[in-house]
């Protein structure tokens, strides 16, 4: 031990007599190699006199080296966190230039250095926010749980509460990505032992956990934040419960409301609101007046929100009677129902086929000065398409245009569906010319369903100048378009122009699918040309990886209806080193096929 020590001692001497090595890294180096070699000498020999050995429960921290004062300031790891206090006080320019000088030193910096500097900038939480995104952005050190937890505290007790909510969702991820076994709740607990606080973290904590969508998490909270004796806001509670409502889970909406109750915390009219979505929501539209009730008793007149949530919650569930119960409470509530009340009835009366009743009760509300908007216009338009009066469907369609409401996508697939069931595509189409003068532009689903409806027909001549005019518009047909176009062609034997369809989607990077397949599989089979047909289903296999077992079995059901059973095995071997396997359809077929061979031969014996 001494010949080590006597060795240190004599290069400790060589540097500083030396001007060549005089300088104080090297100096204070070799001072630290000797300081801990005789510390671990002496160590182990007060080790080696007991025969047990205490085992510490964890590591302590490292104790700082007192050699490293032997540095100059900006050199000394010791020095780190006054450094940078003391640069963040004199203001960000000086902060940038400290960065330059203490480089060397900055791998010291720790998550407890970075937490002692936070808690020495409470009182300007410019400075330690200024600090915590350098230390995450420019040194790219990931902040750990408690560190995030200080400086959250710190910018709630200046009342930044939109800079702590964020910072507060960004611990979460961490923990929820890093290390589940974090407590974040807990983390922020046991930094108040030596941070300024106010209650209202906790409140950020359960609405960052319900905007994530951690609905347990929040409920989690909720509790122990009840359990410690913090009375959340009424604002805390609706956010977890609207959360909770979201997510299903409404039976513990009424436990949120139940502890409310149990603190004293008074409900307001969100409460109230959001608890009529949960009632609608678990269908228990029975206590709907007892709630009523009870929002009166504490104090609240049930508004507009209320109501129209209450009926359109009937009219879904069938139940229109009630819902006109409530419609006409409302006035004597001094309640005045809004297009969203109107809507809400007439789509429940259209749902059971009362459209001219629910078209009385549109000219009620147009009476009572409420201007009808899209939505209302639709409702009406839907329920006479579904009931097949295209006449009144399209009167409608020009009073609105009149009234200077331009139809939208869903009013005319539902007019061309209506005039589809009617099987008249062509005045679906000189309708759609109409209101395009007027300046609507269908999109590509309204051109894909009068495409679909034409080719329905055959009128596959008028479905490809829609086809045309969609290029003209700059819109790429899809595969729904070439869908309908392919089949329409197959189904009335002009396979020819279906393969060009197919060849033009491909070279446009849209691949067909197994429907396309089949089209044209039974566009072969109908023209008896199975050589294509077979040729058609290899090339589907390998090239699109379409294993179609439908198409491969109308190709043998051919060969099963000729009787030819040779050819029949000759083309299952063939297709099966392509990649299609029989099916119980195809044993079927090959029964039905061995049958016919055998009556032909006996046909042939008899004759």
């Amino acid at each position: 031990m001494f010949r080590t020590t006597n060795c240190y001692l004599n290069r400790i001497l060589i540097i500083s007599t030396n001007p060549e090595f005089a300088c104080q890294i090297c100096l204070v180096k070799a001072l630290s190699e000797l300081f801990f070699n005789i510390k671990s000498s002496c160590s182990t020999r007060s080790c080696s006199s007991s025969a047990l050995q205490t085992i510490p429960d964890s590591l302590p921290k490292p104790i700082s080296n007192p050699l490293y004062n032997f540095l100059s300031p900006t050199h000394n790891p010791n020095n780190i966190v006054n450094l940078i206090c003391s640069s963040l006080k004199q203001g960000s320019s000086h902060f940038s230039l400290l960065q330059n000088d203490i480089k060397g030193i900055l791998t010291h910096m720790g998550a407890h250095e970075i937490s002692r500097v936070l808690l020495r900038c409470q009182s300007d939480y410019t400075s330690a926010l200024t600090f915590f995104n350098w230390v995450k952005n420019e040194l790219g050190i990931r902040p750990t749980v408690q560190n995030y937890c200080i400086i959250v505290h710190i910018l709630v007790w200046s009342r930044m509460f939109t800079q702590a909510m964020k910072l507060l969702s960004e611990a979460i991820k961490v923990v929820k990505d890093v290390s589940h076994k974090e407590d974040i709740y807990h983390s922020l607990v046991v930094c108040t032992d030596d941070c300024n606080w106010n209650p209202v973290v906790f409140h950020l904590l359960i609405k960052a956990y319900v905007k994530l969508g951690m609905i347990q998490e929040a409920m989690r909270a909720f509790r122990r934040m009840v359990e410690a004796g913090f009375v959340p806001s009424v604002i805390v509670c609706n956010c977890l419960m609207n959360g909770l409502l979201k997510s299903n889970h409404v039976g513990q909406c009424w436990d949120v409301y139940e502890l409310m109750g149990q603190l004293g915390i008074h409900g307001n009219e969100y409460t109230f609101n959001i608890l009529t979505h949960v009632l609608c929501r678990d269908g228990n539209l029975n206590k709907v007046n007892e709630f009523l009730e009870k929002m009166e008793e504490e104090g609240f007149i049930p508004n507009l929100v209320t109501y129209n949530t209450l009926i359109n919650s009937y009219c879904k569930k069938g139940r229109l009677k009630d819902g006109f119960y409530l419609y006409k409470i409302m006035y004597r509530r001094g309640v005045i129902p809004d297009l969203i009340s109107y809507t809400s009835l007439m789509k429940g009366l259209c749902k059971e086929g009362s459209v001219k009743e629910a078209h009385q009760l549109f000219h009620q509300m147009v009476h009572r000065g409420l201007n009808p908007d899209i939505v209302s216009y639709n409702t009406l338009i839907f329920g006479y398409c579904r009931e097949g009066q295209m006449q009144e469907s399209r009167s409608l369609l020009h009073e609105m245009i009149g009234n200077g409401v331009c139809p939208d996508n869903f009013t005319c697939r539902v007019i061309v569906e209506g005039y589809d069931r009617n099987d008249r595509p062509f005045a679906a189409r000189s309708l759609l010319i109409r209101i395009s003068e007027d300046g609507y532009v269908p999109n590509m689903n309204t051109y894909n369903e009068l495409i679909g409806s034409l080719c329905k027909g055959n009128h596959v001549r008028e479905a490809l100048l829609l086809k045309d005019e969609m290029l003209q518009k700059n819109m790429r047909p899809s595969l729904i378009t070439y869908k309908a176009l392919i089949s329409c062609f197959c189904r009335i034997s002009r396979t020819l122009e279906a393969e060009s369809l197919v060849e033009e989607m491909v070279a446009s990077g849209i691949l067909p699918d197994t429907a396309i397949c089949r089209a044209l599989i039974n566009g072969y089979c109908k023209q008896r040309d199975i050589g294509k047909a077979e040729a058609t289903l290899k090339f589907f296999g390998k090239e699109f990886q379409c294993f179609d077992n439908e198409s491969y079995n109308s190709l043998i059901k051919i060969f099963c209806e000729d009787g030819n059973v040779a050819k029949l095995m000759e083309l299952q071997d063939r297709l099966l080193k392509v990649g299609f396997v029989p099916n119980s359809q195809t044993c079927k077929y090959v029964i039905h096929g061995l049958q016919k061979s055998r009556g032909l031969e006996k046909h042939k014996l008899c004759m």
